[in-house]
């Protein structure tokens, strides 16, 4: 006879409930999905108080009656819509689940990744598990890590890939800029510089600054050619590199910076990449790493999407790392070489943390 935790206070009858919205949570997020998608919740949100009827709804969006009611019944269960009046044909209108659905932009770049970049592949989660690998990642395409592939992703796929990590990432960059550039770098390397979004806005801040960017051979070219756009070639170059190489890291940086990178990595290869790092730079040089910890967040919705992006990390892009605690995270660091000077958290809507590391004296 299995027991649960004897100070779990929830009801049974609420826990069972919690038991089969897991239970058919993949049918779920589809149909959610599809409300939105097709167009119902945004119909039934401009029907106002008064709510529509399904056959309405169908014919507004273009739907069977039956597609429709199939979905809005479903909607019922998950919250997204709400019956205003039981007497004759049931009349629907917009939750306040399904407000979120429809309008919130976090809750929209969760749902494209999830559904454009990982959902097929998390059918090989258990396998991922097992293996010490991105088993899922075969959906997508046959490199060892997605990484190698970003810049070969289909074009939706990706579009959803970029606009979720630019969404948890560019919104601490107006706050973090002021931080890093008090002191002044002058010459500064983005390791993982992706898209060049972190090297672009530390151009705009400072007018004085030169950026190097360290990254994967297809990041460099995705890179260089959003740097040319903005007219700031003669400010930013590029390393191609793979940091997890016997390659050293460039000397010479006033500053390093990590944004949303060595959660890429197992704690191993942070601590390797940190002393890669330590080995390139003079006591002088400040290490900024910025990172959403799940243990810092100030709202439960943030740090269960950092949970379950580490799902992500399992079974599509490496098999071996995750959104980490804090103090795990500086552990590993530090084991490189590189010591712990300061932390601000709380930065940005969604509660990054940027932590100053030097070398160890």
């Amino acid at each position: 006879m299995h027991q649960y935790y004897i100070s779990d206070s929830r009801r049974a009858v609420d826990a069972k409930f919690e038991a089969q919205k897991i239970a058919f949570a993949p049918i779920a997020f589809q149909a959610a999905r599809a409300l939105r998608d097709l167009g119902i919740l945004d119909c039934v949100s401009k029907s106002g108080e008064s709510g529509l009827v399904v056959s309405e709804v169908a014919r507004s969006c273009g739907v069977s009656e039956y597609g429709a009611g199939v979905l809005l019944e479903m909607g019922l269960g998950m919250e997204l819509v709400k019956l205003v009046s039981l007497e004759g044909e049931p009349r629907f209108v917009l939750g306040k689940v399904g407000f979120f659905v429809l309008e919130d932009d976090m809750t929209r770049a969760n749902m494209d990744f999830t559904n454009d970049v990982c959902y097929n592949g998390a059918f090989f989660l258990e396998d991922s598990i097992r293996k010490g690998k991105p088993e899922g990642l075969k959906v997508l395409g046959s490199w060892p890590t997605i990484y190698e592939g970003l810049s070969k992703l289909s074009p939706k796929v990706q579009e959803s890939w970029f606009r979720f990590d630019h969404f948890y990432s560019d919104v601490a960059f107006p706050e973090a800029l002021p931080i890093v550039f008090s002191r002044k770098p002058a010459r500064l390397f983005d390791i993982g510089g992706n898209t060049a979004k972190w090297a672009i806005s530390a151009c705009r801040h400072d007018p004085d600054v030169n950026v190097t960017i360290i990254d994967l051979p297809g990041q460099v070219e995705m890179a260089l050619k959003n740097v040319a756009r903005e007219g700031l070639s003669g400010r930013v170059d590029a390393r191609p590199c793979n940091v997890l190489s016997t390659d050293a890291f460039p000397k010479g940086a006033n500053a390093v910076w990590m944004s949303q990178f060595l959660d890429c990595f197992s704690l191993g290869e942070v601590t390797a990449i940190s002393r890669k790092v330590a080995d390139a730079v003079d006591a002088d040089c400040d290490v900024y790493v910025l990172e959403p910890f799940w243990d810092k967040q100030r709202f439960e919705a943030a740090s269960y999407s950092l949970q379950a992006t580490s799902l992500y990390f399992t079974c599509m892009a490496n098999g071996n790392s995750k959104m980490y605690r804090c103090q795990e995270l500086v552990e590993a660091v530090s084991l490189g070489g590189l010591e712990l000077r300061e932390a601000h958290h709380n930065l940005g809507a969604n509660a990054y943390s940027l932590l100053r590391f030097q070398k160890k004296r």
